[in-house]
């Protein structure tokens, strides 16, 4: 079980200086590594090709070369293709399709029945994310639940939600939308003090120093 109190003890969170705000509306699917895609020129098909991106968001293409793509929606990394492949093609119209996806997913984790990553299917809230990991253990605070949503490859923006007045006061308005890569901490304590933003790194070190 992960104990949030320990974990903001044995890797405090940095704080970081620029702020970006926590996104609760749609957005567009940003490519990731492990995603796979297709390359098709309208005028030289001969260099179309079939590629995946690989952990550190790039892929190799022919005339394009290495293109880092991932963090990308589909539109801007046909943008940043064709202007690689532009250094040797003049003016080159090109498709880029996204032939497989890592599906989209969400962790909860601390004082539920059944923690883990789970997939993301439709529309979820965050008490519909507890549901599906079994639902709240006798030993949970889930006045204060953690919601960490990624900003960036490096900085994730933190939350708290108060599921347990969400729950009783039946406002569901106030139930925030879980997206794709969010990671939600039951903790067991009360916390005291909890940065706004952190770094992914620092995140994963106190996960990782909790498992053992």
């Amino acid at each position: 079980m992960f104990s949030l109190g320990v974990l903001l003890v044995a890797a405090p969170f940095a704080l970081l200086s620029q702020p970006a705000a926590l996104q609760t509306r749609d957005q567009a699917y940003l490519i990731q590594p492990g995603d796979s895609i297709e390359v098709l020129y309208r005028y030289t098909p001969e260099f179309n090709a079939k590629a995946l991106v690989q952990p550190d968001g790039h892929v190799t293409l022919p005339i394009a070369g290495a293109v880092r793509i991932g963090g990308l929606p589909v539109d801007a990394a046909r943008t940043a293709i064709a202007a690689k492949a532009g250094e040797r093609l003049r003016d080159p119209e090109l498709t880029l399709l996204l032939t497989d996806f890592v599906k989209p997913s969400f962790t909860v984790a601390g004082q539920v029945a059944k923690p883990g990553r789970y997939d993301l299917r439709g529309a979820v809230s965050a008490i519909d994310a507890v549901a599906l990991s079994g639902g709240l253990t006798d030993s949970s605070k889930h006045s204060q639940v953690i919601l960490v949503r990624r900003v960036n490859d490096e900085i994730a923006d933190v939350r708290v939600l108060d599921l347990k007045r969400i729950m009783r006061a039946g406002n569901v308005q106030e139930d925030i939308r879980v997206q794709n890569g969010d990671l939600l901490i039951v903790p067991q304590n009360f916390v005291s003090k909890l940065e706004r933003y952190i770094r992914w790194g620092t995140l994963y070190a106190g996960l990782g120093i909790l498992r053992r």
